[in-house]
């Protein structure tokens, strides 16, 4: 009898299909790669229209300059009744609040403005925002 020739199996994964498609990729995003434009954001211009309440608070938040850490209470905090003429007074946000609340109990109409520094984060002005949205 004749004996058969057996088959081994072969566990091997033929990879060559896989380069040749991975250098027709490559390729494909090199040449696209420079047409690509990168996109700019583009915010919004206001001019600076004053505040015309006739019982404002004008609140300003400057950048300190020791600091430069977003979010880590680095502003420095100022408000104003520009109406009454009064001078910049500066502290926390519990002052704020508390000069907030006591003009509040006088005048229900009480409107309050912010005056953000270019150069304090988003999220430094983002937080007061909310702390007098809470307020309200």
């Amino acid at each position: 009898m004749r004996r058969r020739r057996q088959r081994r199996l072969k566990a091997d994964i033929n990879v060559v299909p896989y380069i040749d498609v991975m250098l027709v990729l490559l390729v494909i995003f090199m040449v696209t790669a420079p047409m690509i434009q990168p996109f700019e954001i583009e915010l919004p211009q206001v001019g600076r229209g004053g505040v015309t309440s006739s019982s404002s608070i004008e609140v300003q938040i400057k950048a300190s300059p020791d600091d430069c850490e977003c979010g880590k209470a680095n502003e420095l905090l100022q408000w104003r009744y520009p109406m009454e003429g009064s001078n910049l007074t500066r502290g926390n946000e519990k002052a704020l609040l508390a000069a907030i609340r006591a003009k509040k109990d006088a005048n229900p109409d009480l409107s309050v403005g912010i005056a953000a520094d270019r150069t304090v984060c988003y999220e430094s002005v983002l937080r007061v925002w909310d702390l007098l949205k809470r307020e309200n």
